[in-house]
């Protein structure tokens, strides 16, 4: 679980961090970051830092998670203050709020015709034109988002973001070839990415249920190697290769090392029935660690999602019936 951090909030945080940080509203607003004293003594008693910002940004996003729109207002017009409403960043955040508080899809057509508004003037707003992506996801143009995502791609080939969105959205549509196509540039620009590799795992294991089993899975059954291999506490990694390496074990033949298909891509040669079997004794020795350290309450094991270590032990106990 993320730590209720202002200074340092990630991208994704459960509700419960977001909530604990939105509690934190009260105290910081309480104050405003710049001295109402007259110059020059607004210099000498100025409380405003660099980290004042990061904190208002992070507070504002957390605010709009926990349904304190008031706060997150109150954010987002000191950032105005501060820095203009013609900051890109601002006009992101003003976005996000606005986003955030719509109450039905004629308000997010107002925001999406803004967006259209300050692209028609300033078409390299690249911090727009993805906010202008999230609301056509949110009134279900996925074709539409789709598009424009590709667009906003030839001109930014090298945003990780964005080839993670469009390959979010591909699979959303059941195209997963287009996905995986997608979350491979992911890795191209961060190969060691381990989420980004269970993610690539995951739509490998998806395709295999509508084309011929064994490739996709072995495909997956790396990048979910892969995955654990950079993050040993990588709980969705563990899952994945378990998931996989079972499915692997009721197809691949009962001997040494499989033999080359000559039909096959060299890259996608699966592996011996043994490797496989390590593997998923591995992961089942790891998820079943995980599990058992964290119902036992020790600090050091909370940091996993409860509904995560949930699923886990679900699957243990489903492979443990399946034994017997």
């Amino acid at each position: 679980m993320a730590q209720a951090n202002l200074l340092t909030t990630p991208s994704f945080i459960p509700p419960s961090t977001a909530l604990l940080l939105s509690q934190k509203a009260p105290p910081i607003l309480a104050s405003p970051p710049k001295s109402s004293l007259p110059w020059p003594l607004s210099l000498i008693f100025n409380r405003e830092s660099p980290e004042t910002w990061a904190i208002h940004e992070n507070l504002l996003l957390s605010c709009l998670r926990t349904g304190d729109d008031k706060s997150a207002r109150i954010c987002l017009d000191r950032m105005i203050e501060r820095f203009g409403e013609e900051n890109e960043r601002v006009m992101a955040l003003k976005g996000i709020y606005e986003e955030a508080v719509a109450k039905n899809n004629g308000e997010l057509e107002q925001v999406f015709q803004r967006y259209e508004k300050i692209l028609k003037a300033d078409p390299t707003n690249f911090a727009i034109r993805k906010r202008r992506v999230a609301v056509l996801k949110s009134l279900g143009k996925v074709s539409d988002a789709i598009t424009a995502l590709t667009v906003l791609l030839q001109g930014s080939p090298t945003d990780a973001e964005a080839w993670a969105e469009l390959s979010e959205l591909y699979a959303s549509q059941g195209m997963h070839s287009q996905a995986i196509y997608c979350m491979e540039e992911v890795l191209l620009i961060i190969p060691n990415a381990w989420s980004a590799h269970a993610q690539t795992a995951t739509l490998h294991y998806l395709s295999s249920q509508t084309s011929s089993s064994l490739p996709p899975l072995t495909l997956a059954l790396r990048h979910f190697a892969r995955s654990v291999e950079l993050n040993e506490s990588y709980l969705r990694g563990f899952y994945g290769l378990k998931l996989v390496s079972s499915k692997l074990i009721s197809l691949l033949p009962n001997n040494a090392p499989s033999k080359r298909n000559t039909n096959d891509d060299e890259e996608v040669q699966p592996p011996s029935i043994s490797t496989v079997k390590k593997l998923e004794e591995l992961a089942t020795s790891k998820l079943a660690e995980i599990v058992r350290q964290y119902s036992s309450g020790k600090k050091a094991w909370q940091g996993f999602e409860q509904a995560e270590v949930i699923a886990a032990r679900e699957l243990l106990d489903r492979d443990e019936k399946v034994m017997r």
